[in-house]
């Protein structure tokens, strides 16, 4: 257990000498630490050179339980599970800034200690406690992962980055100032319209069409695609490149780009369903063309891998539909599913698609209608899942990862005249958030597993829902590979046990991401 500078034991006195040698010397028996945030408690341990292999968070796992107990939202701190424990309010939560008044005095080890005796006793009370168990080892391994990626850092050349920017862009401007391509491109917009526009201000975007006679609600770019428009042409280029140049430019990367590493700051379960975020960096929104800037280190590779179809593999998996399964069983399950919709890949995938996320326009709704006879296992796990939605209930991934409770606003507008939408609308995120919420719990197993298979130095560096990149010696390369499909077929036993659904990872050694594509 560690709390603030203290480590020990479950249940004895607390062991001298600094938390660092403490802990290394205690982790060659393999222990499972215990402390109240991974965020807190393991940078200065991986910065003093020291890794561990397992660990409980207690934020992450007490977030988990209160989702499950229909609490939602509630403060997940280890402080404020400790509270609410004996009785007592929570706290307020203030960011936890080093060196500041809004710094808190680490919770006492003995508090830890009970928080963690709470949780252990209401996992046990639950209906399938094996599986609830799983779920907080893969959450609490993914945190130990994202700490160790966001300070190890993916490779990323600077210089490729600059010449890539200047290349897009121009050079780089005065703090300010347009580079000088966006400025071209601004330009063509006024002069289209005849008078001077600011391409980054919507009101004077819908105003200046208005003028000339388009009537426009958004200025997003599948909208203005359908418009015939001097203006349109240099206008989806300029907000393109504003993007790249706001979100991945020359003072995004002075910010977090250090030492030819990008060190994103990740969030674990950052998302409703489980799949991460990103407090800073932007790491999981890295567009396509800076890819050609993340290159391996001088005689190192990338290994990157990336899981087939994932989603509807995961469907065939939970809901036991031996038809979709055995297509499962396939590299490439769309084409393995296409003689079922007249030897139409892209039938199986539109079909398969809108099974999950709800889809009825177009082609759809014939052929879910060919789905739900061929694969009825599977579609009727999906509509039970938005049933539950559209009444209002919660809904659980494979592993016991909640939905959130429907709003009081929610509540209201299924009880008026938009209640059928309303309903509709939390029935179509319910029947995904079950898929993608298991799909999340699936690739954490994957890593956790990965992370104890690699040989050092080789490290991950990057992960992205279905995808993650490994940075390792040019002949650990093979190795590596073997580890990914190694780590694909474990997490598939753990979470589905024998099953005929294939996992497949598309695994490939670059020396340039780009290349992986």
């Amino acid at each position: 257990m560690v709390a603030g500078e203290t480590v020990l034991r479950v249940g004895e006195a607390p062991l001298p000498g600094p938390p660092a040698r403490a802990v290394r010397e205690l982790e060659e028996e393999r222990p499972r630490w215990v402390w109240a945030d991974t965020r807190e408690s393991y940078p200065p341990l991986i910065e003093a050179g020291v890794r561990v292999a397992r660990c409980h968070d207690l934020a992450l796992t007490e977030g988990l339980l209160l989702a499950y107990e229909g609490r939602h939202g509630e403060s997940r701190s280890a402080r404020a599970a400790h509270a609410r424990s004996r009785g007592l309010p929570a706290p307020d939560e203030q960011p936890s800034v080093p060196g500041t008044l809004f710094e808190p005095e680490p919770l006492p080890a003995a508090a830890v200690a009970e928080v963690l005796a709470g949780q252990l006793r209401r996992i046990d009370a639950l209906p399938d406690p094996g599986r609830f168990r799983l779920l907080v080892a893969a959450e609490s391994a993914g945190a130990l992962i994202a700490a160790e990626m966001g300070h190890d850092g993916m490779p990323w050349r600077r210089d490729a980055h600059d010449a890539l920017l200047t290349e897009l862009l121009g050079p780089r401007p005065v703090h300010g100032m347009r580079p000088a391509r966006l400025q071209a491109l601004a330009d063509e917009v006024a002069a289209a319209f005849g008078h001077p526009v600011n391409p980054d201000s919507v009101q004077q975007l819908v105003k200046a069409f208005k003028g000339a006679g388009v009537a426009l609600k958004t200025t997003r770019s599948w909208e203005l695609k359908r418009i015939d428009h001097p203006a349109v042409a240099p206008l989806l280029a300029y907000k393109e490149l504003a993007r790249l140049f706001s979100f991945h430019g020359w003072a995004w990367a002075d910010q977090w780009v250090r030492g030819g590493r990008f060190r994103p700051e990740y969030v674990v379960g950052g998302v409703v369903s489980g799949r991460w975020a990103t407090s800073g960096g932007g790491a999981l929104q890295i567009p396509k063309v800076m890819r050609r800037v993340v290159m391996a280190d001088d005689g190192w590779t990338l290994v990157v891998a990336d899981a087939a179809q994932l989603e509807p593999r995961v469907l065939a998996a939970m809901a036991g539909d031996a038809g979709l399964a055995r297509a499962a069983g396939e590299i490439d399950l769309y084409a393995a599913l296409a003689q079922a919709f007249g030897g139409e890949r892209d039938h199986a995938k539109i079909a398969m698609l809108s099974a999950m996320y709800g889809g009825t326009s177009g082609d759809a709704a014939k052929l879910l209608a060919v789905m739900r006879q061929r694969f009825p296992k599977a579609y009727q796990f999906v509509e039970d899942a938005a049933k539950s939605g559209e009444d209002g209930r919660l809904v659980r991934s494979w592993l016991g990862r909640t939905s959130p409770p429907p709003s009081g606003r929610w509540r209201e507008l299924v009880s008026g005249p938009e209640g059928g939408r309303a309903a509709r609308d939390r029935g179509r995120f319910t029947r995904n958030f079950v898929v993608q919420a298991t799909a999340a719990e699936w690739a954490l197993a994957l890593m956790a597993v990965l992370r104890g298979l690699l040989p050092d130095p080789a490290r991950l560096v990057f992960f992205q829902h279905d995808e993650v990149i490994v940075h390792c010696p040019l002949g650990q390369a093979g190795e590596v590979m073997a580890a990914v499909s190694a780590a694909a077929a474990e997490a598939s036993r753990l979470l589905f046990g024998a099953t005929p659904v294939r996992f497949p990872m598309e695994t490939v050694a670059v020396s340039c991401y780009a290349d992986a594509k």
